[in-house]
């Protein structure tokens, strides 16, 4: 049988039109899509950039729902949902990434973090906690054990908060965390029992030798059990490791100084310390060991000498007579309260102000962040 060209010629055209055909459709169907999805989406991105969220998130949730599955959409609204506060609407959002089965696993890793992120924000710590565990193993391990470490701080967790402390310390994280794991024994040791808190301050000081903080705390409880010759050692070798520390100390070494007679060792500490750095705690310690009232009002004159100070000229004029010294009340009533700011501690991490020392700022939660000196002498 003769096979007929006829219909091969005639194929190849209507092949090749249906093809053409075919192309033409899904191209239109391309460009639908084109139209729905981005454009509500780069909407929604302009709306953003301009901080106008509330009409970014109506755009991005017409993008969700023209385009279900994208991912990126879904984090992009979440983030925007806890941004305005909107934390249960976050959660809502993060939660159904997380029951997706086609998810990956760096993008489920990304939504278990932004999950406990939505809590933490709601102030959901036991939640937060229980979704950072989660992330264990992941790239977000590190960002997780830091929140952590944060909530054990905050809800005064501190064997919890040690046991974060050690991991981050052995994942090579860059932070050093000797100083915070000393703090946590120390605030373990100020609710227990004297011989345990003598424990556990002891631990604190071989962790870090030169953290201050042990040290002080040993020679406090040495102090409260009637022995101020421990007390008087512990202090005096706190000055001699930590000299920057001698500033919160001086008026303890005093104390301890007069109750075992080592006032002479205490001065030639208290002046090593002054000449080395000015300080007006150290010369009030240095004051109280003089006998003569007169000789140690006028220290606060030749400190002026050296450092102008608010502080120290109200403590001279305190003991000084004036011309008219019917008015000396008001006048040092006035220096008085002048000076209270100036007498201050200051965080150096944020600003925060108190009138007592911290160890961590109840401002930012930021540990050793006070210095020894107050406001005035910054």
């Amino acid at each position: 049988m003769d096979f007929d060209l006829t219909w091969l010629l005639w194929g190849l055209p209507i092949a090749f039109g249906l093809g053409w055909l075919a192309s033409r459709l899904d191209l239109r169907q391309l460009r639908i899509e084109n139209r729905l999805a981005p454009k509500a989406y780069f909407r929604g991105l302009n709306f953003l950039l301009n901080e106008q969220q509330d009409q970014a998130i109506d755009a991005f949730i017409e993008a969700v729902q023209n385009d279900p599955d994208t991912s990126e959409l879904h984090f992009a609204l979440g983030n925007l949902f806890r941004r305005r506060g909107e934390y249960e609407r976050a959660v809502r959002v993060h939660e159904h990434l997380l029951s997706r089965a086609d998810l990956s696993r760096a993008d489920r890793h990304r939504a278990q973090h932004a999950l406990a992120l939505d809590f933490l924000k709601a102030g959901l710590l036991d939640r937060a906690e229980e979704a950072l565990r989660k992330l264990e193993g992941s790239a977000y391990e590190e960002q997780a054990l830091l929140a952590l470490l944060a909530i054990y701080e905050r809800s005064r967790d501190w064997p919890q908060a040690a046991e974060i402390a050690r991991k981050l310390e052995a994942a090579g994280s860059g932070g050093q965390f000797a100083g915070r794991l000393a703090h946590y024994l120390c605030e373990q040791a100020t609710s227990a029992a004297p011989e345990a808190a003598r424990e556990l301050l002891e631990r604190a000081m071989k962790i870090a030798p030169k953290a201050p903080r042990p040290r002080m705390e040993l020679a406090a409880l040495a102090r409260r059990a009637g022995d101020p010759q421990g007390a008087w050692t512990l202090l005096s070798e706190l000055a001699q490791v930590v000299p920057s520390s001698v500033p919160l100390v001086a008026k303890p070494l005093t104390d301890v100084a007069a109750a075992c007679g080592r006032e002479a060792e205490a001065r030639a500490i208290l002046e090593g310390s002054y000449e080395h750095t000015p300080s007006l705690d150290v010369l009030d310690g240095i004051a109280s060991l003089d006998a003569d009232a007169e000789k140690a009002r006028n220290r606060y004159v030749e400190h002026l000498k050296r450092e102008p100070s608010l502080v120290a000229a109200a403590k001279w004029i305190a003991g000084e007579k004036l011309e008219h010294e019917q008015f000396h009340p008001d006048v040092q009533r006035a220096l008085d309260h002048a000076v209270k700011p100036l007498t201050r501690y200051r965080c150096a991490a944020c600003g925060f102000e108190a009138k007592t020392h911290f160890w961590q700022c109840p401002g930012c939660q930021s540990w050793d962040s006070y210095p020894a000196r107050r406001v005035e002498e910054l």
